[in-house]
């Protein structure tokens, strides 16, 4: 099994389609993870400049556009209508797979259900995988009420980002180990971020203080890996998303962030690359 690492777009806004690319593939990343901004320039900009390394240098190229939608006083319905457009735009822009934010963490169970059953009639529709995030204020938000979903939907396809569950639990999920077996065989990307019990994201995650808490994360997606390998799945994708502020720690008054959120997660792609280790 072939494993992918993704460049996250978050934290790099500020940079033009071009040069992200450019600095994606100087990094030695494999593909690209994108929360598409509100800017058709910078969309056709991607469009062309992924068409063109796909064309010339990188043909196996792996994109996966992200589906995030803001908060908004708002009905279910108009909730589900907003997700159906942007899922819609998402998939014409033909990526490999969307990670789709989805649901509410406050929606009932059923309307909830809705909203899944409409992502995947647009899966269905387009061809194009769609992954739902572990996230809070999503609706996977909880490790336990999470597996009432796979229940419904034993198809159900995940990002495991296990630090989200970590603070809602307010544990390093110590004693939720069967839980997480019941969720392995549904994850198909993971984001590469640690965590702790009051945060989603430690400031150094190769700082010695944290440690326990990396070799926790690297076994928790050694687990995953292996069940996927046993499961013959050709390729898997990670991204590591160490993010700017607010999950970045700053320092007060000055702002200055206590760690260089780009040069962390090429530290964590090159310390997966030497440490996750697969068959194929």
């Amino acid at each position: 099994m072939k494993i992918n690492y993704l460049c996250t777009y978050w934290g790099c806004e500020q940079q033009s389609a071009k040069e992200f690319l450019s600095n994606v593939i100087a990094s030695g990343y494999d593909g690209v993870e994108i929360n598409f901004p509100d800017d058709s320039v910078f969309i056709h900009e991607f469009e062309m400049e992924l068409k063109r390394i796909r064309a010339t240098t990188h043909p196996d190229f792996f994109f996966i556009a992200q589906q995030v939608l803001d908060n908004k006083v708002e009905t279910t319905n108009d909730y589900l209508n907003r997700l159906t457009d942007r899922l819609e735009f998402l998939t014409s822009l033909q990526p490999n797979a969307i990670n789709s934010h989805t649901g509410k963490d406050f929606f009932d169970f059923s309307d909830n259900c809705k909203i899944i059953e409409k992502t995947t009639q647009l899966s269905r529709d387009s061809g194009i995988p769609i992954w739902h995030e572990i996230h809070r204020g999503r609706f996977s938000f909880h490790l336990k009420t999470l597996l009432h979903y796979l229940a419904v939907f034993p198809k159900l396809q995940l990002i495991a980002d296990f630090s989200h569950f970590c603070v809602v639990s307010e544990s390093n999920l110590e004693d939720q180990q069967e839980f997480l077996n019941s969720i392995y065989p549904s994850v198909k990307h993971i984001h590469a971020r640690i965590g702790f019990e009051q945060s989603p994201q430690v400031n150094h995650p190769f700082a010695p203080e944290w440690s326990s808490y990396l070799e926790k994360y690297l076994q928790w997606w050694r687990e995953i890996l292996y069940v996927q390998e046993k499961n013959h799945l050709p390729y898997f994708t990670i991204t590591p998303e160490f993010g700017p502020f607010p999950y970045m720690p700053q320092e007060p008054i000055s702002r200055k962030p206590l760690s260089n959120q780009w040069e962390i997660n090429l530290m964590m792609k090159n310390y997966l690359q030497q440490n996750l280790k697969t068959n194929g």
